[in-house]
């Protein structure tokens, strides 16, 4: 099983990996497929039917307006953020869109591009159907694509076929589970990150793999400077107001002052500050990292700032061992259960950050192969359970302030794990296998469709 890096995290905008960008990427692959048919310049009209979570949270997390600007050809790593509200502008002035960036057709969203409130798609909770037709309304096209979380876009054959175990590319740790994972550690004599190493290699060059985490820290910590920065009320109508750089400003006076050490837990709030300033900028629709999630992207980066920032020895090779071995964790839950909150809750995005961060700060602080798949373990075991339940759709209230907790506590696994010798009572294959099952019991009143938890109840406080 190979899932890449680069999967894993993915560069791209917020305030949703699963409804911001998959459906980005899902409208952007319907045009390619009209320009194979070469059916792109006899299409005049297109229609897009979200269903689902996409449905019940769209608007929330700009899942129509993501969709357009897919239909125009825009990518989510590459949108100029600052030119697309005119663009959005344009096109609900004009009622005209130019489909792929070339064919202009008349679009309307009030009846061009429909939330569908009734029962989700067969295939997945995050479902959508675009048709494209002719001058004379015959349909052209038909495709019905499926966000399955992390930015991850599958066409609803490509879904079916997941199930007939479709060959993966050859690697030369192609581990399945954690407890494969560690025994080929153990018959190599290679770290969690080493192997995971050795598998990119066998689909990309390492100066292409030494670049693109660069690329990727790189972007992480542009985007916890911007938050750090950025003041004001985040978008929505919550008025939810940014926290970070008030934060940040106090703990700056406190270190002036000398009253940084005043309470020996005052370093929790630099983890949750760096947690924040990522996932208040992931809320306002800026440039983010997957990680594996942009509704948990704050965690792996917030961890990891916290080993340069404060643990003694700490390296930039460590930055690349940290990221390595945080996406081998991912892609274990990922191929094992899954990363979409609309699937199996916010156990499923934060749970699993959570692990991944705490197995990068294991890895880097000399744990084991053991240790780390352990620090991994106690984070999602204590994650089971935790429900997605965005209020107004918005990633927002609680998501922020989950991202500083799932932060802190992967640091705390990682040093329990660490303080022990790898040997744990529940391993990580089966805290995995008990996340999926508790999603598939999960009411989907409390898988992002802000139909239950605080999604409604904050109302009545």
């Amino acid at each position: 099983m190979f899932l890449s890096v680069f999967d894993m995290f993915k560069i791209g905008i917020g305030p949703s990996s699963s409804h911001t960008m998959g459906p980005m990427a899902a409208a952007g692959r319907f045009v390619h497929r009209l320009k194979a048919n070469d059916d792109l310049n006899s299409t005049t009209r297109v229609e897009v039917r979200l269903h689902g979570s996409l449905a019940f949270t769209g608007k929330g997390h700009s899942s129509d307006t993501a969709t357009i600007l897919g239909l125009m050809g825009e990518t989510a790593e590459d949108i100029e953020l600052d030119a697309a509200p005119e663009k959005l502008r344009a096109i609900e002035s004009t009622q005209r869109l130019m489909l792929g960036g070339a064919h202009p057709i008349a679009f309307d969203a009030q009846s061009d591009l429909i939330f569908d409130y009734g029962p989700a798609l067969a295939g997945h909770a995050n479902g959508m159907v675009l048709k494209g037709y002719g001058g004379a309304g015959e349909l052209l096209l038909e495709r019905t694509y499926y966000s399955i979380g992390g930015g991850f876009v599958l066409s609803a054959d490509e879904l079916a076929a997941l199930s007939d175990e479709a060959p993966f590319a050859m690697v030369p740790f192609g581990f399945t589970t954690a407890a494969e994972m560690l025994e080929m550690g153990n018959e190599s004599g290679k770290s969690v990150a080493e192997m995971k190493a050795a598998n990119e290699l066998a689909v990309r060059s390492e100066s292409e793999l030494r670049d693109g985490l660069k690329k990727i820290w790189s972007t992480m910590e542009s985007c916890m400077a911007r938050g750090l920065k950025q003041e004001g009320v985040l978008p929505g109508g919550l008025n939810v107001r940014r926290r970070a750089p008030q934060i940040l400003a106090s703990l700056e006076e406190e270190q002036q002052e000398g009253r940084n050490v005043r309470f020996e837990h005052t370093i929790m709030d630099w983890i949750s500050l760096y947690a924040l300033a990522v996932n208040e900028e992931n809320a306002a629709g800026g440039r983010i990292v997957t990680a594996p999630t942009n509704g948990a992207a704050g965690i792996v980066p917030a961890v990891l700032r916290y080993y340069l920032d404060f643990c003694p020895g700490s390296t930039d090779n460590g930055i690349h061992e940290f990221l390595l071995t945080a996406a081998a964790i991912g892609g274990l839950i990922k191929h094992n259960a899954s990363i979409s909150g609309a699937e199996v809750g916010c156990q499923g995005e934060v749970g699993s950050a959570s692990a991944m961060a705490a197995a990068g700060l294991a890895a880097v602080l000399g744990g084991s192969n053991t240790q780390i798949e352990h620090a991994a373990e106690i984070a999602i075991e204590h994650h089971l359970g935790m429900t997605c339940d965005p209020v107004g759709g918005l990633v927002q209230v609680p998501c922020i302030e989950r991202n500083a907790m799932g932060a802190v506590k992967a640091v705390n696994a990682a040093s329990l794990a660490l303080r022990g010798d790898g040997n744990h009572f529940v391993p990580l294959d089966t805290a995995v296998e008990t996340m999926r099952q508790t999603g598939l019991d999960m009411l989907s009143k409390y898988k992002e469709t802000s139909q239950g938890g605080l999604a409604v109840n904050v109302t009545e406080c």
